[in-house]
């Protein structure tokens, strides 16, 4: 199996008079340019996506549905354990249940996010912390457990952007 870790995009400033929820406060119109131009790199160093899971937070919503546009419509699928504070053991336990070599895309938030890569290579809470709409591949051999997988890489924001051979600001 081969785990995309993908964190939402850049997202409106937290302002409790617009988004009293902050759950729906969502991507900015650069944000979505510049998760749209990561999502274009991340299908293309794995094309073979089949199912993104997302935190139900509007900006990761967004996100992953960028993604899933960006891969020819793959569907996405909420999974509540990826909000913030969500339980790892869920998310493990999420991906042990899926077809062995399926190619799958987590969208969620910073801590969780590297915390839980950490995990998934490392087996302890070690953080591999992601920047906005930053990503990194773990690979499983077998089973996925904690501390079973092998980063296959880690890409920053910028350097995503670059590899779709458009410019963009930074």
């Amino acid at each position: 199996m081969r785990v995309i870790i993908f964190r939402h995009g850049p997202a409106a400033e937290r302002d409790a008079r617009r988004w009293p929820d902050d759950d729906l406060r969502p991507l900015t119109a650069r944000g979505e340019e510049r998760t749209l131009a990561a999502a274009r790199a991340i299908v293309r160093i794995e094309p073979g996506l089949r199912l993104i899971a997302t935190s139900p937070l509007t900006r990761a919503d967004q996100t992953a549905r960028i993604l899933a546009q960006a891969a020819d419509s793959v569907p996405c699928q909420v999974l509540d354990a990826l909000r913030p504070a969500g339980s790892q053991r869920a998310i493990v336990a999420f991906l042990a249940s899926r077809p062995s070599g399926e190619v799958v895309a987590l969208v969620g938030h910073e801590p969780d996010l590297g915390t839980l890569a950490g995990r998934l290579v490392f087996g302890t809470p070690v953080t591999m912390p992601l920047k906005k709409a930053g990503a990194c591949m773990i690979e499983f051999e077998g089973e996925v457990t904690p501390g079973s997988g092998r980063v296959g890489w880690l890409i920053p924001p910028r350097l995503l952007r670059r590899m779709t051979g458009r410019k963009h600001e930074t």
